[in-house]
């Protein structure tokens, strides 16, 4: 098994179930104002006692009581706002980078995904090594500190047999191409595969990747961490357990990860508390043992507009619903409280228009500014595909609210972008 025992363990106790109906029972009659202070007194005595279980706390019964919640949107976004504004103040946040989605050749065939082909099918892509050395090189050139690569499966993504030694080259030559530039890359289903494929423990896989540049890691491949819902939509990915695995190990690698929720599909409101949930308690960990955890919180809609037929039908929806999430981008907020600083929305699946409006509902960050993006805009995304410092900082200044250029790691960038 290439997860280590330990973090497989680890992973089968913080993985948290859908809370039951009963959990919230006592908390659906109280005013909002009075469930909100709940879930602060729930997560102040949580972090309180680093050895505190969050299932023997309140916490499951108040987030599934919140997530069921229809109605006050003005009040739910005015408490995620002040939660947002004590934790970080007023500034709003932004990375240059660029996306590189290097293959979607891939061996998976999930539910949702309008980006996977088949190596012969039309639409099927390899980007040259020549050609990511290029587009990393101009992405320095014009001021990105990141680089972000995800891809497909792609079983030919392989040197002399190893897909590890491919990934060790891939990273080598973006440095030396993009001298100092933070390579941001692998998501927890990658990783695996590697592992996998190489017949290696992951725990060796990652300590050769961050000897090669690696700096951190997209926590995509979560979509929900509720395997009913994963049988649904993803299920030959790996599972919840798995993926919380990876990112323990990952973590204990003193790597940071993001975090992220997909959401707006086939998942119910406990589904959506389980995964919160189980992002706390992993922060939790990480927080216990000194590591750097999650860097953020990343909410991702739905797009359905090119998805396939037989999930896009039981969705019934093609385009996220601008108000829904909005509402969930504020209880998510409210239901991560503390242990997660960094909020942020994707103007790629929501348009930035909306992604803006989400700053006055929790958020604290417009992410980056990509230059390129291949998975959501094949599934249908309506939001383009790059971004300009300048329309990140005239969209937080509508807001009334200062923008500032940042590292990967919400370090302060050096540098200046107009």
């Amino acid at each position: 098994m290439s997860l280590s025992p330990e973090a497989w363990e680890d992973a089968g106790t913080l993985l948290q179930p859908p809370p039951l109906p009963e959990r919230a029972g006592p908390f659906r009659g109280l005013p909002l104002s009075s469930l909100v202070a709940s879930l602060d007194a729930a997560h102040t005595k949580l972090a309180g006692d680093g050895s505190a279980s969050l299932q023997q706390s309140d916490l499951p019964g108040l987030a599934l009581a919140l997530l069921e919640r229809g109605g006050e949107r003005e009040q739910l976004r005015s408490a995620a706002d002040a939660l947002r504004r004590s934790l970080v103040g007023d500034g709003v946040t932004f990375v240059v980078n660029r996306n590189l989605n290097t293959s979607n050749h891939c061996v998976l065939r999930c539910h949702f995904c309008a980006f996977r082909r088949d190596g012969d099918t039309p639409g099927a892509y390899r980007l040259p090594l020549q050609e990511l050395e290029g587009r990393a090189a101009e992405a320095q050139r014009v001021g990105a500190t990141e680089l972000c690569l995800q891809a497909g499966l792609d079983p030919e993504a392989q040197l002399g047999g190893s897909h590890l030694a491919f990934a060790v080259d891939l990273l080598l030559r973006l440095r030396q191409a993009a001298p100092g530039i933070h390579l941001h890359a692998f998501s927890p289903q990658e990783l695996l595969f590697i592992a996998e494929r190489d017949g290696l423990p992951l725990d060796r896989v990652l300590v050769e990747l961050q000897a090669a540049g690696l700096g951190s890691v997209p926590g995509t491949a979560a979509e929900v961490l509720s395997d009913p819902v994963r049988r649904l939509i993803c299920p030959e990915k790996l599972s919840a357990r798995a993926w919380v695995a990876v990112i323990l190990q990952v973590h204990r690698q003193r790597l940071a990860t993001t975090a992220t929720l997909m959401a707006g599909h086939l998942e119910s409101a406990a589904d959506r508390a389980a995964h919160l949930l189980t992002l706390v308690a992993v922060q939790q960990d990480a927080h216990r043992r000194g590591l750097p955890g999650f860097s953020e919180f990343v909410l991702l809609p739905f797009v359905g507009a090119a998805a396939p037929a037989p999930l896009r039908r039981k969705v019934g929806r093609d385009q996220p619903d601008p108000a829904a999430m909005l509402a969930l981008t504020a209880q998510c907020r409210l239901l991560l409280g503390s242990w997660f600083v960094h909020h942020q929305p994707s103007w790629v699946k929501l348009t930035l228009p909306v992604a803006a409006e989400a700053l006055r509902w929790g958020c604290d960050d417009l992410g980056g500014t990509l230059m390129e993006e291949h998975i959501t805009t094949m599934a249908g995304a309506l939001g383009g595909t790059r971004q300009t410092p300048a329309t990140l900082r005239a969209a937080a200044a509508r807001l009334g609210r200062p923008a500032l250029q940042r590292t990967t790691l919400y370090g302060r960038a050096e540098t200046a972008n107009p």
